[in-house]
């Protein structure tokens, strides 16, 4: 009769001299629903991975993130560009790119709906950067699911362009996202609002996610139906 056993994270006695303290920044990463595999059908959350280096370590053909017309030095796209050797773009460039679309969207697109998607060719990556929409200091909800239905639209039917993986859009400093009430979205909302637009790649939490310690975290998007189950008062 076999016997369960957890099995040791380390080698030798390590499992016993890495205990997290309680008011350490960490997270609880709870087991996904178990339901039937299938492709396409889920969009995986990168708990405790540093996205730059994923992306220099050459795991993404494509990252989603944002830019805007006025300065983009605190945002990731200014971070990216200039980590990326083969990249002929800078920071400053990237703005002046994204001041001049917006210019001419102003004189000869001014009726349509925005945000727009600006693709920067770093020749080993491909950023597909969803503009701040002309006269907001913000992105809404709205926005972002207008930027992803276009960001799905783009890599449908191109695979050169996946794998791919977006940043949260949660405590941004250049270009934050906010919602009808003032203040930011929860993830779970961002993650539903990218899920809906059809996006299936990868999504990185934001750097202030890692003291939600007392929050038990799952590690790909839809959550367990359980979830729903235990906000309607079910266990």
């Amino acid at each position: 009769m076999s016997t369960f056993t957890i099995p040791h994270l380390y080698d030798d006695d390590a499992d016993d001299l890495v205990k997290i303290p309680e008011q350490s920044d960490c997270i609880h990463l709870l087991p996904g629903a178990t339901s039937r595999v299938e492709a396409g059908d889920r969009v995986r959350i990168m708990w405790g991975h540093d996205m730059l280096r994923d992306v220099i370590d050459g795991r993404y053909r494509s990252v989603v993130c944002a830019v805007n017309d006025e300065d983009n030095a605190h945002g990731i796209i200014a971070q990216l560009v200039n980590l990326v050797t083969t990249s002929q773009w800078s920071e400053q460039s990237v703005t002046s790119y994204a001041r001049m679309f917006q210019q001419s969207v102003t004189v000869h697109a001014a009726h349509d709906r925005e945000p727009f998607i600006l693709k920067y060719d770093l020749d080993s990556l491909t950023i597909l950067a969803i503009l701040r929409p002309h006269g907001q200091n913000h992105f809404t909800i709205p926005n972002l699911a207008r930027g992803f239905h276009t960001v799905t639209k783009m890599l449908q039917g191109r695979p050169d362009r996946k794998p791919v993986a977006s940043v949260s859009f949660l405590g941004a400093a250049s270009n934050r996202l906010i919602d009808d009430d003032g203040y930011e979205p929860s993830f779970e909302t961002v993650l539903r609002t990218m899920y809906d637009a059809g996006f299936r790649g990868d999504v990185y939490p934001s750097l202030q996610m890692w003291s939600v310690g007392q929050t038990g975290v799952f590690g790909t998007f839809p959550f367990p139906a359980s979830l729903d189950r235990m906000r309607g008062g079910s266990s």
